[in-house]
C-alpha cells in the first residue's frame, strides 16, 4: 500500500509545472499568459490588456495602467499536466516581486518583442533567474510586428545574456503576414488560421523547406556542441534522432547549458500550443506535500502555525482544497506571524530557506492623513503595506517628525499611495518624491586613534582603537558607489581579542548610517583596525562598539568625502522627427547618452541619467512626442551628484 501511495504521489508530482513568466514591461508576458488560459480551456473568452478584462491583472490599479504590479497565481491543465504559471510584473520598480516569485519556481518562460530583442528589464530578470538557477524557455513574440525579425531578437539574447539559445523553430511569413511555424524537431508546419486559435499541421513549404534543412542541421550541431550524447550519436550517425535531440533539449534546459526558442504571436493566438508542449516536455518540479490541518514549522518566527485551510489560486479568486504537492502554487489560511520571505516546514524537519534580498529603497516621499483623526489609522496601513511588500519601507524623520514612505521608484510609491487610498479608505497627502542620497570617501585617514575611558561610579569603560579608513574599491579598482564596506583587523599580538574586533566592526557598522555630509548612508568604505589597546577590568564588548562608532565618526570628518546620487540607465523609444528634442531635454537632465539606433520609424536612444531628473518625466516625453514616445529605466548604481552653490 505505502508503494502505490508512493508511486501515486510521485506521478503526481511529475505532472506538474510550476512556471513564472518573466519580461520587461509591454513584451507581451500578460497577453501570453491569458492565451495559455484560453488554450487550455481554462477561459472560454480572451481577456485583453488594453480592454482591462484580464484574469492575471486583477487588481484595478494594473488595469487603469494596463500594467502587472502583482504576481498573480493561475492553474490550468495540458495534456494531463498542470501547469501553474505566475504572471510577474515587468516594471524595474516591481523587480522584488519577481525575485520573491523566482525563489518557487521549477521554470520560467521568457518573453521578448520580436523587434526590440532583449530590453533592459528582460535583461535583469534574466540575471535574477541566473540566481536562482530557474530553468527556462525563451518564446520570441510579437512576430506580426512591423521590423520583427527572429534571427536578430535571437543574436539579442545570444549577445546580451551570454547563453546559447537553441531554436526550434522556424516563422512561416513575415511582420503582419506570420501565419504559422516549422517545428524543426518533427519537420512539420504548423499554421494558424486567422482567429481560430487552433493550428492545422501539415508538410513544410516548398520555399522554406532548404531554410528549414539548414536550420535543422544547425540545432543538431550547436546541441551535439554541448551534450556528450548527442555527441556520440551525430559522430556516429552525422545526424539526430528526433527522441535524442528532444532529451538533449530537456537536459540542456535543466542544467542551464542552453535555452530552447520559440517564436509566435500570443495577441494572434499563433504559437501558444507549441509552447505548451515545449514546457512538459522540458522543464522540471520539486518535492513535497502539505495537509489541511496540518501544524507546520515557521522557523523565522519560531512558532508553530496551523494551517486551516488551502486555497488553490486563480488570480483573485480560489477553490478550496485538502492537500497541495510539490510544484502547487497555494495560499493559506491560519498562520499568524508569517511574512514574506519565510518558510514553512514540517516541525520534525526543520528547514531555513535564504530569505529574498531586498534592495535599498531608492526614492521616498513624506506622506500624512488628510485628517489629523486619521493618523494612526495610516500607521496601521503603512505597516500592513510594508508586511506585504518588503521592499518599501517606513520612517520617521527625526528632524522634521515627518512619516516617510520609501520605495524602488515614483511608480512603486504612486502605487503603494493609491492601495492605501483604496483598500483602507483614506485620503492622505503624498509630499515631492526625493531621491536617496549615499556619501563616500574619496581620500581616507590613515591612524586615527580613538580612546573610550568612562567612569561614572560604577563599572568602567575603556577601549582604545587606532583604525585606517580608506574608499572601498571593487575587483576592477573601481567604486561607483556601490553599497559596500569592508572591515579588516591587521592587529597583532592579541592586543585586540577577536570578540572585540567584531565589536569595533559594530561599531563601525553603526557609524555608517549617517555621513558627515548631509546625514545621509556612508558607503564604499574599508576600515582596517591596524591596534589598540585594553584594560583588565574595564574593557568590555560594549566599549568597543562603542569606540568603534566615534572613531568612525571622526575619521569621516577627517576624510574627504563626496555626496553620491542613484542613476539610472534610460531607454527611450521616439519617433525620428522628435529625436532632437529629446536628446536636448536630456542633456537638461544631465543626461549622458551612450547610444542610439534606428527601428522601423523610430530611434531608441540609451542614456545615463540622474533618478533626481526624471520625476515626471513620463508626462514630458508624452508631450515632446505627441504621445508616442515610450521609456523605461534600470538602476545602475550610484555616481557623484554635483556640488551645489
Amino acid at each position: 500500500m505505502r508503494t502505490e501511495l508512493h508511486r501515486q504521489h510521485t506521478s503526481a508530482i511529475a505532472n506538474v509545472r510550476n512556471l513564472g513568466i518573466l519580461a520587461h514591461v509591454d513584451a507581451g508576458k500578460t497577453t501570453v499568459t491569458e492565451r495559455i488560459l484560453y488554450a487550455t480551456g481554462t477561459t472560454h473568452k480572451r481577456g485583453e490588456v488594453h480592454d482591462g478584462t484580464t484574469i492575471t491583472d486583477f487588481d484595478s490599479q494594473e488595469r487603469d495602467r494596463g500594467i502587472t504590479i502583482f504576481a498573480a497565481a493561475v492553474s490550468c491543465t495540458w495534456a494531463g499536466h498542470r501547469i501553474n504559471l505566475i504572471d510577474t510584473p515587468g516594471h524595474v520598480d516591481f523587480a522584488d516581486e519577481v525575485e520573491r516569485s523566482l525563489r518557487v519556481l521549477d521554470g520560467a518562460i521568457a518573453v521578448f518583442d520580436a523587434v526590440a530583442g532583449v530590453e533592459p528589464q528582460s535583461e535583469s530578470v534574466w540575471r535574477q533567474a541566473d540566481r536562482h538557477a530557474v530553468p527556462r524557455i525563451a518564446f520570441v513574440n510579437k512576430l506580426d510586428r512591423a521590423g520583427a525579425d527572429l534571427d536578430t531578437a535571437v543574436a539579442s539574447i545570444r549577445e546580451r545574456l551570454h547563453v546559447v539559445p537553441l531554436v526550434v523553430q522556424l516563422p512561416i511569413g513575415h511582420e503582419d503576414g506570420f501565419t504559422g511555424v516549422v517545428d524543426l524537431l518533427r519537420m512539420r508546419a504548423l499554421v494558424w488560421a486567422d482567429g481560430s486559435g487552433t493550428y492545422e499541421e501539415g508538410e513544410v513549404p516548398d520555399e522554406l523547406r532548404d531554410e528549414a534543412r539548414r536550420r535543422r542541421r544547425l540545432l543538431e550541431e550547436t546541441v551535439a556542441e554541448l551534450h556528450a550524447g548527442a555527441l556520440e550519436e551525430y559522430c556516429a550517425r552525422s545526424e539526430l534522432s528526433e527522441r535524442t535531440l528532444s532529451a538533449a533539449l530537456r537536459e540542456l534546459t535543466r542544467t542551464g547549458e542552453g535555452v530552447v526558442v520559440l517564436c509566435g504571436s500570443a495577441y494572434r493566438n499563433r504559437g501558444v500550443e507549441p509552447l505548451l508542449e515545449a514546457v512538459v516536455a522540458y522543464l522540471r518540479v520539486y518535492s513535497g506535500t502539505i495537509r489541511k490541518g496540518e501544524t507546520v514549522l515557521d522557523v523565522g518566527a519560531r512558532r508553530s502555525e496551523r494551517i486551516g485551510r488551502i486555497l488553490r489560486v486563480r488570480a483573485d479568486r480560489h477553490v478550496d482544497v485538502d492537500t497541495a504537492v510539490a510544484g502547487d502554487i497555494v495560499a493559506v489560511i491560519g498562520p499568524k506571524a508569517a511574512r514574506a520571505g519565510a518558510t514553512l516546514c514540517a516541525p520534525d524537519a526543520p528547514l531555513v530557506l535564504e530569505p529574498p534580498t531586498v534592495a535599498d529603497p531608492v526614492v521616498s516621499v513624506a506622506v500624512e492623513a488628510s485628517r489629523s483623526t486619521d493618523t494612526e489609522r495610516l500607521m496601521a496601513a503603512l505597516v500592513r503595506l510594508v508586511e506585504e511588500d518588503p521592499s518599501l519601507a517606513v520612517r520617521t524623520d527625526s528632524e522634521t517628525g515627518q512619516t516617510v514612505l520609501s520605495g524602488m521608484g515614483e511608480l512603486h510609491l504612486e502605487v503603494a499611495a493609491e492601495k492605501i487610498r483604496r483598500d483602507h479608505g483614506l485620503e492622505l497627502r503624498v509630499g515631492r518624491p526625493q531621491v536617496a542620497y549615499r556619501e563616500t570617501v574619496t581620500r581616507g585617514v590613515s591612524g586615527l586613534v580613538y580612546r573610550h575611558v568612562k567612569q561614572d561610579g560604577g563599572a568602567g569603560q575603556f577601549a582604545h582603537v587606532v583604525i585606517d579608513v580608506e574608499p572601498w574599491e571593487d575587483e576592477t579598482g573601481g567604486n561607483a558607489g556601490a553599497v559596500e564596506f569592508e572591515f579588516r583587523s591587521a592587529v597583532v599580538g592579541g592586543r585586540v581579542p577577536q570578540e572585540y574586533v567584531r565589536a569595533v566592526e559594530a561599531g563601525c557598522r553603526d557609524a555608517l548610517l549617517e555621513g558627515p555630509v548631509g546625514g545621509h548612508p556612508v558607503t564604499g568604505v574599508r576600515v582596517t583596525l591596524t591596534d589598540g589597546a585594553t584594560h583588565r577590568e574595564d574593557s568590555s564588548e560594549m566599549a568597543f562598539r562603542t569606540a568603534g562608532r566615534f572613531a568612525l565618526h571622526e575619521a569621516l570628518r577627517s576624510s574627504a568625502m563626496v555626496l553620491l546620487e542613484p542613476v539610472v540607465e534610460l531607454t527611450a523609444t521616439v519617433p525620428d522627427e522628435a529625436v532632437g528634442g529629446v536628446l536636448g531635454d536630456l542633456a537638461a537632465r544631465r543626461g549622458r547618452v551612450s547610444g542610439s539606433t534606428a527601428r522601423a520609424g523610430a530611434a531608441v536612444i540609451t542614456a545615463t541619467v540622474p533618478l533626481a531628473e526624471l520625476f515626471g518625466y513620463a508626462t514630458r516625453l508624452r508631450s515632446r512626442t505627441q504621445g508616442r514616445g515610450t521609456f523605461t529605466t534600470r538602476a545602475t548604481g550610484y555616481a557623484p551628484a554635483p556640488v551645489s552653490g
